[in-house]
């Protein structure tokens, strides 16, 4: 099957989303969640794995084993939250300043929703992102030397780092893989962490953008603690115990939520 050629609804957007989030799900539980007939949640799940987004066990759905999902299909996870999030960081950032921009989906839609700045430096090692602003008139955008990472898109490794420590930018805009009970900052190569954090100490006010399914959700190498993050942007207020040591650093806390 051509992935290129199909386009997933919002429901089936959403059921990877919370299979990726949450792991198993059965078909029933999908069925009354979506409030949606079995049959139906069969077919979003059927096409879901004939795409190799996801794997058919006994009685429901699981996630891919062996890391994390293609760049194209993490794009659809949880689309709308994160179009909230670019927006609320949008209010943040004025025309003129400069941003160092990591790799991952959240990151790259917040850039392309800052359609209306000019005069923007921009420095990333997703490529994806670039691509996608280089052409905006007044904007200067750079990226590192290095290898590129197959379908990813994005460079990692001693010439991205490198690259961000010979500057300093006013905002640092990165993701994370997941983000542990504890608070750790996890993600899935030790070439990720390192990237993302050569962004945050170069960086003036650095902020992580994430939504509500990374919370909870596994990844093996380990990079830093939330509460070391300047500001926090997601679609929901984050687990308790989180929130509260955030709080007690004086972090900034923005909740994106959509406008009536």
């Amino acid at each position: 099957m051509n992935e290129a050629a199909i386009l997933l609804t919002e429901r089936q957007g959403d059921i990877l989303a919370q299979v990726q989030a949450r792991g198993h799900r059965s078909i029933e539980t999908l069925s009354k969640h979506f409030n949606v007939s079995a049959q139906t949640i069969r077919r979003d799940v059927n096409l879901l794995c004939e795409l190799g987004k996801l794997r058919r066990v006994h009685g429901g759905v699981e996630p891919l084993r062996g890391g994390n999902l293609v760049y194209t299909s993490r794009r659809v996870l949880n689309l709308n939250a994160k179009l909230l999030i670019a927006r609320r960081f949008g209010a943040l950032i004025s025309s003129g300043q400069s941003l160092a921009v990591s790799i991952g989906t959240t990151p790259e839609i917040t850039v392309r929703e800052l359609s209306d700045l000019s005069d923007i430096t921009l420095l990333t090692n997703n490529l994806h992102t670039a691509t996608s602003v280089c052409d905006r008139e007044g904007w200067s955008v750079s990226v590192p030397s290095g290898q590129v990472r197959p379908g990813d898109h994005d460079i990692l490794g001693p010439e991205a780092e490198s690259f961000f420590d010979r500057y300093q930018v006013d905002f640092g805009l990165f993701g994370v893989a997941g983000v542990a009970e504890d608070g750790t900052l996890l993600d899935f190569t030790e070439s990720e962490v390192a990237s993302r954090l050569a962004i945050k100490r170069n960086a003036r006010r650095s902020v992580l953008l994430l939504d509500q399914s990374k919370f909870g959700r596994p990844a093996h190498v380990r990079g830093g603690h939330i509460a070391d993050v300047d500001t926090v942007i997601c679609d929901a207020p984050p687990p308790a115990p989180i929130l509260d040591a955030l709080t007690a650093k004086g972090r900034d806390v923005l909740i994106a939520e959509a406008t009536q």
